[in-house]
């Protein structure tokens, strides 16, 4: 498609900072002009509304439009089905609906053709996945429940008792909906006899009462990407509830919520972590064997360094994508300063030597109390004398 080529921006006419109303203004409009039944038989108008469609199937989702703005196309053509977009893609249902559905149900006496075939499809899941940093460095496979609509095993999904069937609706003639004559106008509604189905089941299964569908916790295998981030969510497709009277499934999104590490803090690809050196490492200079998330590695401190001093060790840090040939981020260690809380006699003999050294200090002996004393009254008599 052209959209391959073209950026989504442009084929919707709006700026790259453009807010999540202007991108509907727009898609609104322009989907209107280009619509397939507002331009039967033109093949251009068709590939244009699909090439809108695209473009806002990803512009309006947060989390593509993010994977779209930094990594272009090919950062988000992993979430359409094989082959490119398709209409299975489009999750905004609800809107398209809101978008289209009025005009062309009054203008044409049309539903949409979920409406018509009275298939609902299956509700889409969310749910937010707790993982370690470690797994989005080396990637993970891992099981996860959860609890969602699965078919009847009972009646296997027709909501009808077994033994017996449903049968099509006479009222809407198993399209689920019914059209109202209104003068010059023609409506389409709901049938009030099927409620949308398009069958009717004399008979329902008493498991799950004619809804075809019960409650079941389920696992799925999943794969955790590396380098993802907290807020990326996976799409898995056909794993949301399964759709009414064997309608397909909705699909399953997976936010990915990173725990907080406790030696490593992330900063988009980098990690930071802190050290501790002692005031001979930091004043003579030494070399550190520093633990990192992928493997220990030799830091050499030189003589001189101060607390708060940031190394680099390149490479060390978030890998860019789950490509095992991408590049990495950077480790950054953070160096403090160890002040030691007990030292010995001889310990504090060769710091006052160093300070003394310095002029840093003017250090006195301690001679006690009756030392002080004694001092004291010498100051007083040689200032008397004097």
């Amino acid at each position: 498609m052209a959209s391959k080529t073209r950026e989504y921006y442009e084929i919707l006419g709006v700026e790259r900072g453009a807010t999540e109303a202007e991108i509907k203004r727009a898609y609104r409009k322009l989907a209107l002009k280009h619509h397939p039944d507002h331009n039967r038989g033109n093949k251009a108008a068709e590939d244009a509304f699909k090439e809108l469609s695209e473009a806002y199937e990803v512009l309006s989702d947060p989390e593509k439009r993010q994977t779209y703005d930094r990594f272009g196309y090919e950062g988000v053509k992993g979430t359409f089905r094989p082959g490119g977009f398709s209409w299975d893609d489009f999750h905004h249902a609800n809107e398209f609906q809101d978008v289209f559905g009025s005009l062309f149900e009054s203008l044409f006496g049309m539903g949409t053709e979920r409406q018509r075939s009275g298939r609902t499809r299956g509700r889409d899941l969310r749910i937010v996945l707790e993982i370690e940093l470690e797994d989005i460095l080396y990637g993970k496979e891992t099981d996860i429940s959860l609890k969602r609509l699965e078919p009847c095993a009972t009646c296997g999904g027709d909501g009808c008792q077994p033994g017996t069937r449903a049968h099509t609706c006479r009222r809407c003639g198993g399209h689920g909906q019914v059209r109202i004559s209104q003068g010059f106008f023609q409506l389409t509604t709901t049938c009030d006899v099927c409620y949308g189905r398009g069958r009717v089941i004399p008979t329902p299964c008493p498991e799950c009462r004619s809804e075809g569908r019960i409650n079941k916790k389920v696992k799925l295998k999943i794969h955790i990407p590396r380098g993802v981030e907290t807020g990326n969510q996976l799409r898995m497709l056909g794993e949301g509830e399964a759709g009414p009277g064997g309608s397909p499934r909705g699909d399953l999104y997976i936010v990915l919520n990173i725990a907080q590490h406790k030696r490593y803090e992330r900063d988009g690809f980098d990690l930071h972590c802190e050290e501790t050196i002692s005031f001979a490492q930091a004043t003579l200079g030494d070399e550190l064997d520093v633990a990192t998330p992928w493997e220990n590695t030799n830091l050499k401190i030189p003589a001189g360094t101060q607390t708060g001093h940031r190394f680099r060790v390149s490479n060390y840090g978030i890998p860019h994508s789950d490509n095992r040939m991408t590049f990495r981020g950077d480790l950054y260690v953070h160096v403090t300063l160890e002040v030691p809380k007990k030292l010995t006699e001889r310990q504090k003999e060769l710091l006052r030597e160093f300070a003394a050294e310095r002029g840093e200090l003017q250090l006195r002996e301690d001679k006690g109390f009756l030392g002080k004393v004694k001092e004291s009254l010498d100051e007083f008599i040689h200032k008397k004398d004097g």
